[in-house]
């Protein structure tokens, strides 16, 4: 392991071996496979897909250079033009709602061509979150959002765009399919005995294609860059705070220097050592000398 990793994150590194599928770098790397993507998608909307024809993890979608770019973990199109956005989520943050708006409304500006008038032309579109929590904290396995009208509730605007929130922490077993629950439960326990407990044929096969990226010794690698880079940018993250920091503390006491307040900031200072730097270092002198 790189010293460098050790020495400089109090964060515990967990082996890939021992990663669940709920981490975002095995997710991305076992849903590179076309099969596993068809199996996961097929339990998730509890019908057969068709063959994904195209897919990409870490696809980063931008409008212009000057609009927040987004970088979906897996986007995939199937056989019959279909296009699903498969995101794993494994901390709770406070915008989850308002980032899939604007995630789903990236993904059709990106599917529409210039010049196509006809907006028919825009493909089905699911945009679906794994969670390892309860959003919504009805205790459901899963949450199906469709446009609905609020005076004629059987009233749908068929406009294609589905988003769908699951939840490993649902109790709602009666009210979806079994191999539903059973795959979240897998995604939050990800070991061989999750996926021989199960009676699903779909989930060995995902459980497979787990053991084979684990053992890889190409993945291994490329998490050991992931952590480093991972830990560069936290390094420099504190670093930049520490730099506005003394920034902050640098126009403050020139400020006090300005307004004749010199003494007050030595006597907020009851380090002998630090009076001195700064009796040196920005020429102040005691009203009292």
């Amino acid at each position: 392991m790189n010293k460098k990793l050790n020495n400089a994150t109090s964060v515990p590194i967990v082996p890939l071996k021992e990663l669940n599928l709920s981490a975002r770098f095995l997710f991305d790397e076992v849903m590179e496979d076309p099969q596993t993507q068809q199996d996961v998608l097929s339990i998730i909307l509890g019908r057969e897909i068709p063959l994904v024809k195209y897919s990409a993890t870490e696809k980063e979608l931008r409008l212009t250079p000057l609009a927040r770019s987004i970088r979906m973990d897996l986007f995939s199109v199937d056989e019959d033009e279909v296009v699903y956005n498969t995101e794993m989520q494994d901390k709770k943050k406070s915008d989850m709602e308002k980032r899939s708006r604007y995630y789903q409304a990236l993904m059709d500006t990106s599917l529409l061509e210039p010049g196509i008038m006809d907006y028919n032309s825009l493909n089905q579109t699911y945009l679906i979150m794994i969670m390892t929590f309860d959003l919504f904290g009805y205790g459901k396995y899963q949450y199906t959002f469709v446009p609905m009208c609020r005076e004629a509730r059987d009233c749908e605007l068929e406009d294609g765009a589905v988003r769908i929130f699951l939840s490993t922490k649902g109790t709602n077993e009666d009210e979806v399919p079994k191999e539903l629950v059973d795959l979240l439960h897998y995604v939050e326990n990800t070991t061989d005995a999750e996926a021989t407990r199960t009676g699903s044929e779909r989930i060995r096969r995902i459980h497979e294609r787990v053991r084979k990226v684990r053992s890889s010794e190409e993945v291994g690698v490329r998490y050991l860059r992931a952590l480093e880079e991972k830990n560069e940018e936290r390094e420099e993250g504190r670093e930049q705070g520490r730099k506005e920091g003394r920034d902050e503390i640098n126009q403050l006491i020139a400020k006090l220097i300005t307004d004749g307040r010199a003494d007050d900031l030595l006597r907020s200072v009851n380090d002998r050592e630090y009076q001195e730097k700064l009796l040196k270092e920005y020429g102040i002198k005691k009203q009292s000398e």
